[in-house]
């Protein structure tokens, strides 16, 4: 694993300190944008597009992919399972012709408990095998003015677990999430996603750079029954045909929110900035209260429809296999 970072972080650096490092202004209302490295968190692999929305933003000017954290969560449980569909994914990728996708990484680890104390510090962590990566991606990768986005469509933690290890990484990484529902106050952190680890939550809101997409869009437009026939004559076409019956049908599920929000600019219509008060929710995870000086990030609105032209414009330029 130390090894393949590495790489990557020499390629990164080549590139990035070159053409970034006078331009760190944001290309859009986020504190992150396409050239920061990205690490993708989930648990399934076929009720949204978000993995597939990685690997071709990866190879067509988005987000350099620099890992694959996969989980368990109650809905998508068997962890074998998840890994093998992820697998999956990034073979027909490679097969496809698509460079720089690293192999998914399966993490083993329950919700985090609150302490006696109330304090986070006090935490007992799962050292998991997906904070670890955390951990080294953001090592290697992260510089002051290009942190490591940390996108995720499943609970926190991971990341929350990755904090406890070694609270330094605060630095080093911002926290993207599709989870949430917007709310008269702000947002909660509930379901999706935030319902799983109400404890992790809080860690990641107070302690972490948080970014929460609960603006959602119809997924069903990204590859309708009508355009399968028109997806590429290629292994990542496949796998895409054969995974789109199984795309959930409500909006909640497009994961593919986060690595949009932070990898495609133009995808954010509207953000605003909150706040997590001391303690969660009976509901799941703290409610983010609007506050113009807070310290998270919270997108209320998005464009589906920029999301969906940009999909078909990456599978068009799918390189062919051994290019």
């Amino acid at each position: 694993m130390r090894a393949g970072v590495a790489a990557f972080g020499l390629a990164f650096c080549a590139c990035t300190e070159t053409l970034d490092a006078g331009s760190t202004k944001p290309h859009g209302m986020l504190p992150v944008d396409e050239r920061n490295p990205l690490i993708v968190l989930n648990d399934g692999a076929t009720d949204n597009w978000q993995g597939e929305y990685a690997v071709l933003l990866a190879n067509g000017g988005g987000p350099p992919l620099a890992g694959i954290i996969v989980n368990t969560s109650p809905v998508w449980g068997d962890i074998d399972t998840n890994v093998t569909e992820w697998r999956s994914l990034v073979e027909a990728a490679r097969q496809s012709g698509l460079d720089g996708i690293p192999d998914p990484v399966a993490s083993l680890g329950a919700p985090l408990v609150q302490p006696a104390t109330g304090r986070i510090e006090d935490t007992t962590p799962n050292r998991s095998e997906g904070a670890r990566l955390i951990l080294a991606v953001a090592a290697e990768l992260s510089r002051p003015y290009r942190p490591v986005v940390v996108a995720t469509g499943t609970r926190l933690t991971d990341v929350a677990d990755a904090y406890l290890l070694d609270p330094s990484v605060a630095d080093k990484i911002v926290v993207v999430s599709s989870l949430g529902a917007l709310s008269a106050m702000g947002a909660n952190m509930s379901n999706p996603n935030g319902e799983m680890d109400a404890w992790a939550d809080l860690i990641v809101s107070k302690r972490l750079r948080y970014v929460q997409v609960s603006a959602y869009y119809d997924q069903l437009t990204d590859v309708p029954d009508s355009q399968v026939s028109e997806l590429p004559d290629s292994a990542l076409g496949a796998w895409m045909a054969a995974k789109q019956p199984k795309i959930y049908t409500i909006a909640v599920a497009s994961d593919q929110v986060g690595v949009l929000a932070a990898g495609f600019p133009p995808f954010v219509g509207a953000v605003s900035r909150v706040t997590a008060p001391a303690s969660p929710t009976s509901n799941g995870g703290p409610e983010l209260v609007a506050d113009p000086q807070g310290s998270a990030w919270l997108v209320t609105e998005s464009k589906g429809e920029l999301a969906t032209a940009r999909l078909w414009e990456l599978l068009d330029r799918e390189p062919a296999p051994g290019n």
